[in-house]
This record gives structure tokens, sequence and C-alpha cells, in this order.
């Protein structure tokens, strides 16, 4: 993962996460490639176990991962780095719930967290055999 131009926020000009907090983890010398950088697929992997968490109390089941799109590696991740995972209800389906995920740092000696990726997420509610089933909408709204 490279760096892009100073990029320190969301597309739509927040500076700081927005949403739900869903997994908090800090970045380990374990997870890097050989250039010494966090691999992409560990931090993919954390949104998914955080958006995972998300997806499963807006169904009130389980849920597993069908697709993953429109992912932006924004800026590299480094050792060290206390990452965040945030997510945003985008859309509840008849069995499934698409969230928005970002994934933000806050880097040793910085006061104000990066936005280091985000992409949008799709989960289907399935039942105890593994078979997708409806999801039951509450009256009230899901905090995001």
């Amino acid at each position: 993962m490279t760096d892009s131009p100073a990029v320190h926020a969301s597309l739509n000009g927040e500076t700081e996460p927005r949403g739900d907090l869903c997994i908090r983890t800090l970045a380990m010398p374990a997870d890097t490639n050989a250039n010494g950088d966090i691999f992409g697929g560990w931090l993919l992997s954390q949104m998914d176990v955080g958006g995972g968490v998300f997806a499963s109390k807006v169904a009130k089941s389980r849920t597993v991962t069908v697709a993953i799109e429109a992912m932006n590696f924004r800026k590299a991740v480094y050792v060290g780095d206390l990452v965040s995972v945030h997510a945003n209800l985008v859309r509840v389906g008849r069995t499934s719930i698409t969230v928005h995920l970002e994934a933000w740092v806050l880097r040793r000696k910085e006061m104000q967290s990066i936005l280091v990726t985000d992409g949008n997420f799709t989960y289907v509610s399935i039942d105890d055999h593994g078979q997708p089933q409806v999801i039951q909408r509450d009256e009230r709204p899901i905090s995001a």
C-alpha cells in the first residue's frame, strides 16, 4: 500500500470518524508485508469483522459477507497505529444489509485520526442451517 496525496478526510468532508465504533485494534509487526507496512488484507479482515458485528446487531442474527465493493485504500497503515472501524447503515434489504465501513488510524505522536480505508460491505442474514433468512425490521431507526 502506498500513501495517496494528503487524503485525511472522508469523501463527505468529515475529519472525524462517523457511525458506530465496531472494532479497535493495534497494528502489530506480525501483520506486515516485506516492506514493513501493514497488509491490506489484514486491514480488510478487520473491517469485515467490524462490519459483521454491526450487521449482526441490525439483523439480530448470524450474518455472512457476500460482497465487498468500492474499497478505497487511501493511506498506509503502520505498525503501532491504533486502527478503529466505524460502520454506517446504507441499506436493509429482504435478507441483506449493506454497510459503509471506514477504517481510521491514530498514529503515535499525532492528535487527529486519519481515514485510511473505506468501502461498502454487504452481509446476508442466515439461520442456524446457513440458509438466508428474512430480516425482521424494527419500527425504530437503527443508530448509525
